[in-house]
């Protein structure tokens, strides 16, 4: 199969990547939110856009419905996401027969958490594990496949673990990663540096959310098991009381991260939008304005 485009780009040194991913609304206005999202952040040419997959059934009708409303509204690149909790083998099937249907040819491959809460327990009839699901994809399709990586360790790993993991999932034909959000530029650097002392070699996007309301910051531990630094922390919470300065001072803080992020050698960055464009285009503004670094 041809290299992807996409993946040519990750691979070019000098121009980094900018992606952006949505979730599926759960009501028409928040398709008209997201339709208007998708509008607002156009002009700054995205690489990619992605949609996550929801964990129930109505919840991934939402996702295929979501991803052909993005397709309508621009031609860049929209990469679906697709996990294997809670999902038959036949079911994963089927999903990724509907993004091939919609002309969706990168897929990013997860394992996915179960929506309970409790631990992670594979489907009777399905897959086990998202480098499983990165062999079927594989083989069920032109499909390129991306995975997710840990800068922060997975709750049900090690660093150790979660680069080895990674490797198997190259092994199985995964063509690129992106991170979980994090918000260390050291513990992005040590990750790829883990996986690389193993013989990895695809590239690693970084993860970004942008900060913006002071409920995020236990929202994020919860999210992704990625507590904030203290100093970062600190600073956050001394402007938590001015919910315009706490913005601020977190849209300071994510572009800085960016920033040493590129600096350090991430081929491109994937913001976290959560639907919405302010903060996201105005830290990409941010990083565009800057002059080029390295670390």
């Amino acid at each position: 199969m041809p290299a992807s485009p996409l993946v040519d780009r990750l691979h070019e040194r000098g121009r980094p990547t900018f992606s952006f991913e949505f979730f599926p609304p759960s009501d028409d206005a928040g398709v008209q939110q997201l339709i208007g999202t998708v509008d607002a952040l156009g002009p700054l040419a995205p690489d990619w856009v992605s949609v996550t997959y929801g964990a129930t059934g109505a919840a991934r009708y939402k996702t295929f419905s979501a991803v052909g409303a993005i397709r309508g509204q621009t031609a860049t690149p929209t990469m679906g996401h697709l996990t294997v909790a809670g999902q038959s083998t036949a079911e994963v099937r089927r999903a990724l027969e509907s993004y091939e249907r919609l002309g969706v040819t990168h897929i990013l491959a997860l394992r996915g958490d179960p929506t309970d809460g409790e631990r992670f327990a594979p489907h009777a009839d399905g897959l086990r594990t998202g480098t499983d699901l990165v062999r079927l994809a594989k083989q069920s399709g032109d499909f390129t496949v991306g995975v997710a990586a840990f800068p922060d360790v997975h709750p049900d790993g090690s660093a150790e673990l979660d680069a080895r993991i990674l490797l198997e999932k190259q092994e199985a034909g995964a063509e690129f990663a992106i991170t979980q959000l994090f918000f260390s530029v050291d513990a992005y650097v040590a990750l790829v540096d883990r996986f690389r002392a193993l013989g990895g070699t695809m590239p690693i996007v970084a993860g970004i959310m942008p900060v913006t309301v002071p409920s995020q910051i236990e929202r994020f531990a919860h999210l992704s098991g990625a507590r904030m630094p203290a100093e970062v922390e600190a600073t956050l919470r001394a402007a938590a009381d001015d919910r315009d300065r706490f913005r601020a001072v977190g849209i300071d803080l994510m572009t800085r991260l960016a920033d040493d992020v590129l600096a350090a050698g991430a081929p491109g960055l994937q913001f976290f939008t959560l639907n919405r464009s302010r903060a996201t285009a105005e830290i990409l503004a941010r990083l565009r304005a800057m002059p080029v670094r390295t670390a």
